[in-house]
């Protein structure tokens, strides 16, 4: 009740405590002396129903009646608040056993009293004095402190990082979203370019046809105005009943003509220009003939990689695009073999870019029933920057591809993934007849896909690439194979 009261009646407005050196005001609501000074020095107004002031309110009297009540209050507070502390005071007390609380029980982290200590419920826990529990506490927690403040400046420092990184990738995106905007640009360009072209030598075997079917329709109709004109001559002859001036008519405008010559058909003279306008293959193939004419001014396109081996039981096409396997022996060939710009020797023990070693290679990949032939191909060395090549497997039943040491496998009835130690075996519903390889130097990223129709079908990143890498191709048979792995040049 009397909290009510204080908290209504000898409150200040302005500081909202209870009063000191109250005054009240001519529209009667009381202030603070020091508050309602300040107020009136800004604006001469009750701050509460902006009745206007007069000046000389600034040396309002103080109101005794209020200035008592709110002493009273004042020292009702201080009382209360004591009685608080001394009901604080009381709650420290054991409310078990109603003893002050003066150990630390360590093992139940609570604090006891004495009875509780030689209890049954703390029986063989590790107690200590308060202070001392206190004092260890604070030394933790001013340590615990400092590893947090240090863990904080980590913390700031990784998220700052991470704004870093994500600012990054923000202006990366910006710059790639530019780079994919002017790339189709200029394909749309060409594209446009083209149909222009197309459409124009459309526009002048139009205008050719026309003008050869003009000519022949002028003549069709002069040789059918002529034969009218006829009609109508013999027409009128035939009117005549009277011979003489039937022949005297006739002969009046055919001197010599006789009747057959006369009649002679016209039409046999004459033949309907059929040329039915074509644009070759333009007609039903536009669209693989365009894109295999834009395919000449896209750039960078697939790697053009070149093949070469000293094997005798490999044969390389002339153009260096396909290999062919034609083993001449029936055990399992280590030899060295010159691709491209370097000589690759297979390293003694087994190793994925090393040739089939039957001694070396881990029972588990060996064919049990009998040795195959193994090959492998290498060329063109990549230090940098990002490169693309498409090979052909065709029905091959057995082909590695890749780059050494990471590559994509098929043994017949299963793709997998092959790292050092590590093979993944892969799940996909098609069979691809062609595979496309996409290595990012800079990232250390390998992506196969199924390049008919560019389905992704698997990403190897390791760090294990060590530059330079070198394009990876393996192949074995147990005979002759007529099947090429042939690398895809546009």
């Amino acid at each position: 009740m009397a909290s009510a009261f204080y908290s209504e009646d000898l409150t200040c407005g302005i500081c909202a405590t209870i009063f000191t050196d109250p005054v009240t005001l001519l529209c009667g609501h009381s202030f603070c002396r020091e508050c309602i000074t300040h107020v009136l020095s800004l604006q001469q107004q009750c701050p509460q129903c902006r009745t206007a002031v007069p000046t000389e309110a600034k040396s309002l009297p103080t109101s005794h009646i209020l200035k008592s009540l709110a002493e009273k209050a004042k020292q009702a507070e201080k009382i209360k608040k004591e009685h608080g502390d001394e009901k604080a005071e009381v709650a420290e007390l054991c409310p078990e056993h109603e003893e002050k609380l003066k150990l630390f029980c360590i093992t139940d982290q609570q604090l006891t009293c004495i009875i509780c200590r030689d209890g049954e419920k703390h029986e063989g826990h590790k107690f200590k004095p308060i202070k001392e529990a206190a004092a260890s506490l604070r030394q933790e927690l001013e340590k615990g402190m400092e590893n947090l403040c240090e863990d904080i400046l980590t913390t700031e420092s990784l998220a700052n990082t991470q704004r870093e990184e994500m600012t990054k990738t923000k202006e990366k995106s910006q710059q790639l979203k530019t780079q994919i905007h002017r790339e189709f640009e200029e394909m749309h360009q060409f594209l446009r370019k083209r149909e222009d072209e197309i459409k124009n030598e459309l526009k002048h075997k139009e205008e050719d046809a026309v003008e050869k079917m003009s000519k022949t329709l002028n003549a069709i109709e002069t040789a059918l105005s002529e034969s009218r004109e006829r009609q109508g001559k013999v027409t009128s002859v035939l009117e005549i009943t009277d011979s003489d001036r039937l022949l005297k008519s006739w002969t009046e405008g055919n001197s010599m003509m006789t009747p057959e010559h006369f009649f002679r058909p016209r039409a046999n003279d004459l033949q309907v220009v059929n040329d039915s306008l074509s644009l070759g293959p333009y007609e039903s193939h536009l669209q693989f003939f365009v894109w295999k004419e834009m395919l000449q001014v896209i750039q960078p396109r697939a790697e053009l990689l070149s093949l070469k081996s000293n094997s005798k039981d490999i044969t390389v096409s002339g153009d260096g695009r396909s290999l062919f396997c034609s083993p001449k022996s029936n055990r399992a060939q280590t030899d060295s073999f010159n691709f491209g710009a370097g000589l690759y020797d297979p390293a003694p023990k087994y190793n994925f870019g090393a040739a089939f070693n039957s001694r070396a290679y881990p029972e588990q990949y060996r064919d049990k029933s009998s040795l195959c032939t193994n090959y492998t191909f290498s060329v063109s060395e990549f230090t940098s920057g990002q490169h693309y090549w498409e090979i052909e497997v065709g029905h091959r039943d057995y082909w590695e591809l890749g780059v050494k040491d990471h590559f994509l496998k098929y043994d017949g009835q299963k793709y997998s993934t092959c790292t050092p130690n590590i093979t993944t075996e892969l799940t996909f519903g098609d069979k691809p007849r062609k595979i496309g390889i996409y290595l990012n130097c800079s990232s250390k990223k390998l992506s196969f896909y199924d390049a008919d129709n560019m389905t992704h079908i698997h990403t190897v990143s390791s760090k294990l690439m060590s530059m330079p890498l070198s394009a990876y191709f393996n192949i074995r048979s147990r005979k002759a194979d007529p099947n090429p792995l042939t690398v895809c040049w546009y």
